[in-house]
């Protein structure tokens, strides 16, 4: 018998003893060995149940060690997440969601992380009544919990039912508030967006977010600076809100300074961000409504001339010197509006007012 033979058989054996101490030492040398090695994953396997009974024993001694190994045992394993779910850990990891012990409910948060990238289980983790408790920790976690949090709601949100758990669960405005609080490089930004997009789907997402301060404004900075991915996914919510309803979110959309970023995207974005760039440019330049005459230098008539310009050029060369004219022309565009408020505001009403990202003072 050979000495990883040997360390298994006693590992197991220690396990099942009926001395709980002899239970944690076990439970702790299945962590360690199952932290970066694959093959002490699959053999340790049979460790799973075993596992799963010391969850429910009545020592955070006993529970924290047995999850530790649970987690690191269920990491790039599909097999033994299949395996852990189906042992029945799910009841005491929502349990330890609701624990006194902040360690004990972010070591549930990062299990139930781990375990929701199984495509087969995300049902089960939806019905487990662990969604409500994840987005509670959008707002109350440590920044460790807020982040595991997200991908888990995230991994969740591909499976249909969940989405309408997650909305129940009011998510938006905390995740607003990630993106308004997080550098829009950073990884739960990413998260935060792809999530956003997909309940924007859903009417109540829609309103959740446009009633939500700086809630559109949120998701047109991550379109302007993001990571590639979440850039595609910022511009693909808009989108959709503007396909959904035109009428009644373009002005809203546009009025946060949309365009010189999506421009910038049909040429440097990924090539579902060019086309979807592209799609939403269309929409946003076409007015659903009658065109007066004061609104023939706006900038919907300069959007149709610079996008077919730029459909045809983008591989020009020439594709940089417009977008800096089109910022340009934003900004021009910005404050003729400001003008037109001034007409009809009072003088507080325009203290400070932001122009293209920048704060302009009009006293």
């Amino acid at each position: 018998m050979d000495s990883s033979t040997t360390v298994l058989s006693h590992t197991l054996l220690s396990l099942v003893q009926p001395d709980p101490s002899s239970k944690i030492e076990a439970a702790r040398e299945i962590r360690r060995l199952t932290k970066t090695s694959h093959r002490w994953r699959r053999q340790f396997s049979a460790a799973i149940n075993p596992l799963v009974s010391m969850l429910r024993f009545q020592s955070p001694e006993a529970n924290e060690a047995a999850l530790l190994a649970l987690l690191n045992l269920a990491v790039k394993d599909e097999s033994n997440k299949i395996s852990i779910v189906n042992a029945g850990a799910l009841e005491p990891i929502v349990g330890f969601l609701q624990s006194a012990d902040q360690n004990m409910q972010e070591h549930a948060v990062a299990a139930l992380v781990t375990l929701s990238a199984s495509p087969v289980k995300k049902s089960a983790i939806g019905a487990s009544g662990s969604i409500p408790f994840l987005v509670k920790f959008l707002n109350h976690g440590s920044p460790q919990a807020k982040m595991d949090a997200v991908v888990a709601l995230s991994n969740l949100s591909t499976e249909p039912d969940n989405l309408s758990s997650i909305l129940q669960s009011h998510p938006i405005p905390s995740l607003v508030n990630i993106l308004q609080t997080s550098k829009k490089s950073s990884k739960i930004t990413e998260r935060c967006i792809s999530l956003l997009e997909s309940l924007i789907g859903f009417e109540e997402g829609r309103i959740a977010l446009t009633s939500e301060e700086g809630g559109v404004l949120a998701v047109v900075e991550v379109l302007e600076s993001g990571l590639p991915q979440s850039r595609e996914h910022a511009v693909g919510t808009l989108l959709t809100m503007c396909q959904i309803d035109r009428c009644r979110y373009r002005e809203l959309i546009l009025k946060e300074g949309v365009i010189p970023g999506l421009l910038e995207l049909t040429v440097q974005g990924t090539p579902k961000s060019r086309t979807k760039a592209h799609t939403l440019l269309r929409l946003l330049r076409e007015s659903p409504y009658p065109r007066t005459e004061l609104e023939a230098d706006t900038l919907e008539n300069i959007l149709t001339n610079i996008i077919s310009q730029i459909e045809g050029e983008e591989h020009s060369g020439n594709a940089k010197q417009m977008l800096a004219e089109m910022v340009q022309v934003s900004m021009e565009q910005s404050l003729r509006h400001l003008q037109q408020r001034a007409l009809v505001c009072t003088p507080s009403d325009l203290s400070i007012t932001t122009v293209c990202g920048s704060k302009v003072s009009l006293k």
